[in-house]
């Protein structure tokens, strides 16, 4: 789909607010094209006020706006990702990947509301978010058409990159954030900031280039270590501190308390993505990393060794989904119906020690589901007989020692006869 078959139709916009969004938004409409932005409320930490996007869209030629409050989707989203241990490559916790879907259940919703068919979205031909928008849509209304202008060639003409349309905003008077000297891109929500492209780009810019915006690097922060509890009920986090919090407010308030400790700043990562290039990226999520690290502390003493197998599988596949906008399908249903069940046994307190970027155990309290008991002590209590070991060790060394007269095993001589 290219930009002529959009003329004199209304389109959605899943619009950030971003330059991008300015930039595409006020050369659809000099195309001749209504363009309803669709902004999703996800509490973007970078943005002063919602209000203003809404200023910034209608400036640059909205034909209308709509603001999609989706903190609390968000969170619950967010939560999928906790309870699942759902960190893709081992170090980036899908905030991104998780934004993109609540976008997506937001604008579908809305666009289904008012009768549009047709949704546009400003992620570039390079990256995944294009996959995550399309892939989403298509799962939720399959007759719902997409208009990518990064894929379009009248755009791309028009626009090769950033400077262009800086250009082009100040040319047209469309007040933007974006200037010229930002050395990265920035994007931002509830869970977390990812930050790359501009000098990110080149493998000898240090991380530190970044200057975080959820909290601070280790050097800067507090000398000394805070102790921070957090209450599970069924999977869920309930309260803070003693503190009974709904969901968003309890990731606002771990963002706040782990950036102040430098817990899940600046997390550097060379990924693969999902369209086949490398990418890098300098990551901030704070409340996730403090979250994520409870649970897992929980699931540790909850879950068995072959259900912590298992889970482990899920973790990656889950990771994998999310990342590459599959969050929808079967797959995905299925793997996070079997995460329910882990997550219906973990209730319990966790309580951690904070300290310039690092997590510490402190203690673990009123675990309902604890496997953790006096069988495993070193003392002599508990109704584990070292004598009942004997029997056990007879049976398990049968096979070895069958392997090694097989000649099966590294360095044994064999018995068996040529």
């Amino acid at each position: 789909m290219n930009v002529q078959d959009l003329k004199g139709k209304k389109i959605a916009f899943a619009a950030s607010g971003g330059l991008d969004s300015c930039t595409i938004t006020h050369w659809l409409a000099r195309q001749g094209v209504d363009v309803v932005c669709m902004t999703a409320d996800l509490g973007q930490p970078d943005e002063a006020s919602f209000e203003e996007i809404e200023t910034r869209m209608r400036a640059s030629g909205a034909a209308d706006f709509v603001g999609l409050p989706l903190q609390e989707t968000l969170a619950e989203i967010g939560l999928d990702v906790v309870q699942a241990q759902a960190c893709y490559e081992g170090r980036y916790w899908n905030t991104t990947g998780a934004g993109r879907q609540a976008i997506v259940q937001g604008v579908v919703a809305e666009m289904q509301k008012r009768g549009l068919t047709i949704m546009s979205h400003g992620a570039t031909g390079r990256g995944n978010d294009q996959v995550r928008f399309q892939i989403a849509a298509a799962m939720l209304d399959p007759a719902i058409e997409v208009y990518a202008p990064w894929r379009d060639p009248a755009f791309l003409q028009r626009f090769r990159g950033r400077q262009q349309m800086i250009d082009y905003c100040e040319q047209h008077g469309i007040p933007i954030k974006a200037t010229r000297g930002k050395p990265y891109s920035t994007d931002a929500n509830l869970l977390g900031l990812t930050h790359e492209g501009g000098l990110l780009e080149a493998l000898t810019t240090p991380a530190d280039l970044v200057v975080p915006a959820m909290g601070q690097w280790p050097e800067a922060a507090r000398d000394t270590a805070a102790a921070v509890t957090l209450r599970f009920e069924k999977g869920r986090p309930v309260a803070l501190d003693g503190e009974a919090l709904p969901l968003a407010d309890v990731f606002r308030r771990l963002n706040l308390l782990a950036g102040r400790h430098a817990v899940g700043i600046g997390l550097h990562m060379v990924e693969n993505r999902f369209v086949g290039v490398k990418s890098r990226g300098v990551y901030e999520a704070p409340g996730m990393e403090l979250l994520a690290t409870a649970y897992a502390l929980l699931t540790q003493i909850v879950l068995d060794r072959r259900a912590t197998e298992l889970f482990a599988t899920l973790s990656g596949y889950l990771a994998r989904q999310l990342y590459q906008g599959y969050w929808h399908d079967l797959g995905s249903r299925m793997a996070r119906t079997a995460v329910a069940e882990s997550a219906a046994l973990m209730t319990g307190t966790i309580t951690m020690s904070l300290y310039r970027g690092t997590v510490r155990f402190v203690s673990a309290s009123d675990v309902v589901h604890s496997l953790f008991n006096a069988d495993g002590s070193m003392e002599a209590e508990g109704s584990f007989d070292h004598d009942d070991a004997e029997g056990l060790l007879r049976i398990l060394t049968l096979n070895a020692r069958t392997l090694a007269r097989a000649g099966q095993t590294k360095g044994a001589k064999s018995s068996a006869v040529a």
